[in-house]
C-alpha cells in the first residue's frame, strides 16, 4: 500500500481545533474506540486539491444518516477544513483520512442522541507506489473471513473494521498483497481495502453492491469512465470461478487507483500480467484526475 509519512509537529483537525499531532487526545469514553461506533473515509490529494471529494462527502453524509448520526458541522466547514489542513501541512500529494464517532455519552449500547460527535481530520504525506509495482501487478488470495451481505455495515466505511483486519492479516501471513472476502452465499464482494473487478471478452464485471460490498469512490469512477473508452460495464453476482477464467482482473480504492491483479490463490488471472483493458482504464483514470483538479485552481 501507499506510504504516509506522519510528523509529530503536523497539524490535526479536532473538534473545531487544529493541534499538533503529538497533542491530539480523545477521551477513553468515546464510542468510536469503546465500540466501534463511527464512520471514516479515505480520500487523496493531487498537487493539494482532493480528487472526488464532493463523492466522499456525500457518501460520509449518507451513512451518518443511515446510522443516526448527527455530524457536529456543515458540509461546507469540513470540506474547508479538509482544505485549510492540507494548506497548514504544505502537502501537495497526501493521504487524508476524516473519522468521525458518535463522541463520549454515558454507559450503554444506545447512545442518548444529545451526544456530540467527535471529529478528526489527518492529512499526510503520500509516497506512491512505483511504476514496476503497476507493471508487476499484485497477488491476491481469498480468505477465510466471510462477508455478511445482510448486515448493512458490509455497505458503511464503519469503524467496525475487524473483517478487513482480519482479511488483511491472512493475506499478508500468505505473503500476498491482498485478501479476497466472499459473502455467506459464496459470491465475490470485494478485497480486504479495495473493490474488485474483472475483464471478459473485453466487458467489465464487478460485484453487485448487495452482495455486501462498500461501493467505493473509485469504483464508481471506473464505471463513470468505461463507457467512454467503448467499453461494456456492468455489475452482477460474481463468483470465484468467474474471477479465475477471466482474462484480466483488477482492485480499485482511492489511493491504490487501478491496480491490477494478476494471480489469486495462485493461479494466474490471464496471462499472469496485467491486461491492456486494465492499463487504458487505469491511464483514463489518471487523466480524469489531471483535468479535475486542474479545474479546481
Amino acid at each position: 500500500m501507499p506510504v504516509m509519512i506522519s510528523d509529530n509537529m503536523e497539524k490535526i483537525f479536532l473538534n473545531r481545533c487544529f493541534v499538533n499531532c503529538s497533542e491530539a487526545k480523545i477521551s477513553v469514553f468515546d464510542r468510536g474506540f469503546l465500540y466501534g461506533d463511527g464512520l471514516f473515509e479515505t480520500m487523496r490529494a493531487y498537487s493539494g486539491r482532493v480528487f472526488r471529494l464532493k463523492d466522499h462527502l456525500d457518501r460520509l453524509f449518507c451513512s451518518a444518516r443511515e446510522i443516526e448520526l448527527s455530524l457536529s458541522c456543515s458540509r461546507k466547514y469540513l470540506k474547508e477544513s479538509i482544505e485549510k489542513i492540507l494548506k497548514m501541512n504544505n502537502l501537495s500529494n497526501a493521504y487524508i483520512r476524516v473519522t468521525i464517532s458518535r463522541g463520549v455519552s454515558d454507559p450503554g449500547l444506545v447512545s442518548p442522541a444529545k451526544s456530540y460527535s467527535t471529529l478528526v481530520i489527518v492529512a499526510r504525506k503520500m509516497k506512491c507506489l512505483s511504476s514496476l509495482t503497476y507493471k508487476k501487478g499484485w497477488r491476491a488470495i481469498v480468505v477465510e473471513t466471510r462477508q455478511n451481505q445482510a448486515s448493512p455495515l458490509s455497505r458503511l466505511k464503519s469503524l467496525n473494521f475487524l473483517n478487513n483486519i482480519l482479511a488483511r492479516k491472512e493475506a499478508e501471513a500468505k505473503r500476498v498483497d491482498e485478501g479476497i472476502l466472499l459473502n455467506t452465499l459464496g459470491e465475490v464482494t470485494e478485497a480486504s481495502t479495495s473493490n474488485i473487478f474483472f475483464v471478459k471478452r473485453g466487458t467489465v464485471i464487478t460485484p453487485k453492491e448487495k452482495s455486501g460490498l462498500l461501493p467505493g469512490i473509485t469504483r464508481g469512477v471506473v464505471l463513470e469512465l468505461v463507457s467512454s473508452l467503448g467499453v461494456e460495464a456492468y455489475d452482477k453476482k460474481v463468483f470465484l470461478d468467474d474471477l479465475m477464467v477471466a482474462d484480466e482482473t483488477f482492485l480499485t480504492n482511492s489511493l491504490i487507483e487501478i491496480m491490477p491483479l494478476v494471480e489469486i490463490d495462485g493461479h494466474p488471472i490471464g496471462n499472469g500480467k496485467p491486461g491492456p483493458v486494465t492499463q487504458r482504464i487505469h491511464k483514463a483514470y489518471q487523466d480524469l484526475v489531471k483535468r479535475e483538479i486542474a479545474t479546481k485552481r
